[in-house]
């Protein structure tokens, strides 16, 4: 069994690159239960593509995360790219594709949930990148990679900086400028039982970043969040 035209139309749209050669596409795409199913008589299945995508994957994250974070130390660099293409995280990118809804397997590997499988979904996006790196080169993985995963990055970062995000960012100015933010309250909206606040956080003069919230608090936190994301993204 192969892919169909439009279906692998449609998985191409969502990565944002369209194969030459469809058959990588389909190995990529094909779990080795397909072939045990059919004596062999399907597409290549994707285990020598999971390989390689290993391996590709993990080259360009950490190009990504270097050309990102040109400051972090390599322990930062290296719970970056753990967090980035462990199991978890490529299943949850694997979902968000819709990729089990295109994988090509044994009727009993489906019937057992083989399509919503975190393992099985995590070694067919590696497979899937291996495909795109064998059909357009070392820029197209790029592209494609940094289309995929530079929103979890930012899902990595707002969960690590989730905690607090105003200690988070106190501490990071202070390390990279001397200085301590502050806060500024610019607007109060709302009738007294519903009130929101709008806090803007400053630092030398600059501001920042700026949140919205049901409480002082809650909008400081927006603000402090929104610094983060954005001396993040200028680093």
């Amino acid at each position: 069994m192969l892919v169909t035209s439009d279906v692998s139309a449609e998985l191409e749209e969502r990565i944002g690159y369209c194969f030459r050669n469809r058959a990588l596409l389909d190995e990529a795409l094909t779990h080795r239960s397909a072939r045990n199913e059919s004596s062999g008589r399907t597409a290549r299945d994707n285990e020598r593509l999971e390989f390689l995508g290993d391996a590709v994957l993990g080259l360009m994250i950490a190009s990504l995360l270097l050309e990102r974070f040109p400051d972090k130390r390599e322990g930062d660099l290296s719970r970056l790219r753990a967090s980035l293409v462990g199991e978890a995280p490529l299943a949850r990118l694997a979902r968000s594709l819709g990729l089990g809804n295109y994988l090509v397997m044994g009727k009993g590997e489906r019937l057992t949930g083989g399509a919503d499988r975190s393992s099985l979904l995590a070694d067919a996006v590696e497979a899937l990148l291996a495909a795109v790196y064998l059909d357009g080169g070392t820029d197209a993985a790029t592209r494609v990679v940094t289309r995929l995963f530079l929103p979890l990055l930012d899902d990595v970062l707002s969960a690590t900086f989730g905690r607090d995000y105003k200690t988070t960012l106190q501490e990071l100015a202070q390390a990279r400028f001397g200085a301590v933010p502050r806060y500024r309250l610019d607007r109060t909206s709302g009738p007294p039982h519903e009130q929101r606040f709008t806090v803007s956080v400053i630092l030398h003069d600059e501001q920042l970043g700026a949140g919205e919230g049901g409480s002082k608090k809650e909008a400081a936190q927006k603000a402090a969040r929104a610094a983060l994301l954005r001396l993040n993204e200028a680093d």
